[in-house]
């Protein structure tokens, strides 16, 4: 299999392609973050692996006592992210289970944007 560039992979413009983002947030104690993310990691790769997918990205920020999380998924399409959300509402959050264990509150919903530009800069070492 040929990897894409990164330019190829995520952009709508000037392209044209579309390709839109979904965006969760979560919060957990600093102090089972490490385990959660471990959860949150497991979740990721199957997010990857669904079908029409064309990335996903964890982030982790740590402040004090608490961790915050994001992970932000990216599709060609809302349809796309709709067959793997199961639903006609593309912004309602699909709780993991170990969630009600490890998050300090449970987000009802994610964000949603259209990607609008993508300049990845790739240099040589």
């Amino acid at each position: 299999m040929t990897l894409a560039s990164h330019q190829d992979i995520v952009t709508s413009w000037p392209h044209r392609r579309t390709a839109v983002a979904r965006i969760w947030k979560g919060r957990t104690p600093a102090a089972r973050a490490d385990e959660y993310a471990t959860i949150l990691q497991k979740s990721c790769d199957l997010i990857a692996s669904k079908q029409g997918n064309l990335g996903v990205q964890m982030f982790r920020n740590d402040e004090g006592d608490v961790a915050h999380f994001m992970v932000i998924s990216y599709w060609p399409a809302m349809e796309a992210m709709r067959s793997w959300s199961g639903g006609d509402d593309v912004r309602r959050v699909h709780h993991l289970p170990e969630d009600m264990d490890f998050l300090l509150e449970l987000p009802e919903f994610v964000e949603v944007y259209e990607l609008q530009h993508n300049a990845w800069v790739t240099r040589a070492t």
